[in-house]
């Protein structure tokens, strides 16, 4: 039984690696295959599901998929009003809604069925910090155009001046925080489904079934925190008080 469970423990530190893609070179820049691939397939089912909302509208009966997207508008557009009211950028709502549309289906995309196993694109850091650096470019361009070059960088160096490290310290974390979150979560998941694949055929189904069902719960979660920090970082850029 020891002997086993060694055997085991050496399978799994020779078999699952932390951050190896397949890759290949662009213009000299490393890219990873396996997430591009998934990103890929993650936004054409996002234009694709869109595709197919447009010609139910254009039938005049909303379908479930509408009904479904017009819930998550709604959803977002109290919470985006509830933060900002009427100073909430126009274009707030549909980029948040994009990113939790696109997040989501980029945490499902490993359960479509290929010839080759697609990955979670959001298990790659690379593709959560681009979300989250494209999101707090966004934030800092909407406080600049609503506060002015001038009163924007009052936000972070009025006083009290000793809270500016603090601040500084905020600002860093803040992208670090949603890169990291997403990340971290679904790359848990993918390890512990390369850690059930070890498990005898006769019992696998089982864990393997119910883990990936929490892993989808997990997914709607995270892309719900990632559209809600969105909002809030957002809110903080157009309100009075500052930061």
């Amino acid at each position: 039984m020891i002997g086993s469970l060694t055997s085991t423990a050496g399978v799994l530190a020779a078999d699952i690696t932390v951050g190896e893609h397949p890759r290949f070179k662009v213009f000299g820049l490393g890219v990873n295959r396996d997430t591009l691939v998934s990103t890929l397939v993650a936004g054409a089912i996002l234009i694709g599901l869109g595709l197919i909302m447009r010609a139910q509208i254009k039938d005049g009966v909303p379908g479930k998929l509408q009904l479904a997207f017009e819930g998550l508008v709604r959803y977002v557009e109290e919470q985006v009003e509830t933060a900002m009211g009427l100073k909430a950028p126009p274009f707030v709502v549909p980029l948040a809604v994009t990113l939790f549309a696109f997040i989501l289906i980029s945490n499902w995309v490993e359960i479509v069925p290929t010839h080759e196993n697609l990955i979670s694109p959001t298990s790659d850091i690379n593709l959560t910090a681009a979300l989250a650096v494209l999101v707090l470019l966004c934030v800092h361009a909407v406080g600049f155009r609503t506060k002015g070059a001038a009163g924007y960088p009052k936000s972070f160096m009025g006083p009290p001046y000793w809270l500016i490290p603090f601040r500084a310290i905020e600002e860093i974390a803040k992208p670090l925080s949603l890169a990291l979150r997403l990340f971290g979560n679904l790359f848990a998941g993918g390890l512990m489904i390369a850690l059930i694949g070890l498990l005898p055929s006769t019992v696998l189904w089982l864990p393997n079934v119910v883990w990936k069902l929490f892993d989808m719960f997990i997914g709607v979660i995270q892309a719900l925190i990632f559209c809600l920090l969105t909002i809030v970082y957002f809110s903080f850029a157009v309100s009075e008080e500052g930061h």
